[in-house]
C-alpha cells in the first residue's frame, strides 16, 4: 500500500486473512499510528517509512496499492522512478490500482501542487507493460463536505516482457 500512511485498508485486509502485506509511507509517525491502532496484528505488517521514488527492495508484489500518492509527483524524474519501481515490484502477471485526481478534480491537495489524470494518461504515464484492466470515477466528500473527484484505475502487468 503506497502511501498507506494512517488508511485503515491494512486493517481490513489483516480482518480477511491477508499475509505478506506492506505498507510504505513517507510518513513515520502516520505509520505508527496504524500500529498503534492495530495492536498485535501490526507484527504481520512490514511498514516502510519511506519515499517510493527513493524506496529499493528484493521483494516484488502480485498487487501495488496507491490510493492518491502518484499525483503528488509533479517532476518528471519523480514520476520516472516511480513507474521504474512499479515495473522492478509488481510481478509479472500482477496488478497495480491506482488512484489520481482525475481531470476535473482539484489542482492542489493539502496546499500542494499535484497532476491530474484520466485512465488514458495513466497508462500513458505507466507505460505498455501493463494493460488498463478497469477504471472507476470517484467523487470523494471531504471531512468538510467539498467533493473532490478522483478516478481508480486497475492494472494489469503482462506476464511476459
Amino acid at each position: 500500500d503506497v502511501g498507506g500512511g494512517a488508511s485503515r485498508l491494512v486493517d481490513r485486509l489483516l480482518e480477511k486473512g491477508f499475509r505478506n502485506l506492506t505498507v510504505l509511507d513517507l510518513s513515520e509517525s502516520a505509520l505508527n499510528a496504524s500500529r498503534a491502532r492495530i495492536g498485535p496484528d501490526s507484527d504481520r505488517v512490514t511498514w516502510v517509512p519511506a519515499d517510493v521514488t527513493r524506496w529499493e527492495t528484493e521483494e516484488t508484489f502480485a498487487l501495488w496499492h496507491d490510493r492518491a500518492a502518484f499525483h503528488f509527483l509533479t517532476e518528471a524524474q519523480d514520476r520516472a522512478a516511480y513507474i521504474s519501481r512499479l515495473h522492478r515490484f509488481v510481478r509479472r502477471g500482477g496488478y497495480a490500482i491506482i488512484a489520481t485526481f482525475a481531470p476535473d478534480g482539484p489542482e492542489r491537495c493539502s496546499g500542494l501542487p499535484i497532476l491530474r489524470y484520466d485512465s488514458a494518461s495513466l497508462a500513458a504515464a505507466i507505460g505498455e507493460a501493463f494493460t488498463l484492466v478497469s477504471t472507476e470515477p470517484d467523487a470523494h466528500v471531504t471531512p468538510w463536505g467539498s467533493e473532490q473527484r478522483f478516478q481508480f484505475s486497475v492494472f494489469r502487468r503482462s506476464a511476459e516482457d
